[in-house]
């Protein structure tokens, strides 16, 4: 399961719930479109515009490969 966000601080965010959820075909779709991997977060991030298009554009290759993903499209406001 991944959840993918927009995030004010570290772009947009392709969260996995576990490690066993980082496969090698994951893996190389996430950093395909420019993801790296962000070990203080424990996630993919990668720096772009926060459109529904571009959460999107993440998140479906993800259900294609067979993971369950929740999206949001409105970034948290910062505290």
């Amino acid at each position: 399961m991944f959840l993918v966000v927009p995030d004010p601080a570290h772009g947009l965010v392709a969260a996995p719930q576990s490690f066993l959820d980082i496969t090698p075909g994951t893996e190389e779709a996430l950093t395909a479109q420019g993801f790296t991997w962000n070990g203080e977060i424990e996630a993919y991030t990668r720096q772009t515009d926060h459109s529904p298009a571009a959460v999107e554009r993440t998140a479906g290759p993800l259900r294609e490969l067979g993971h369950y993903v929740f999206s949001s499209y409105t970034p948290l406001p910062t505290r």
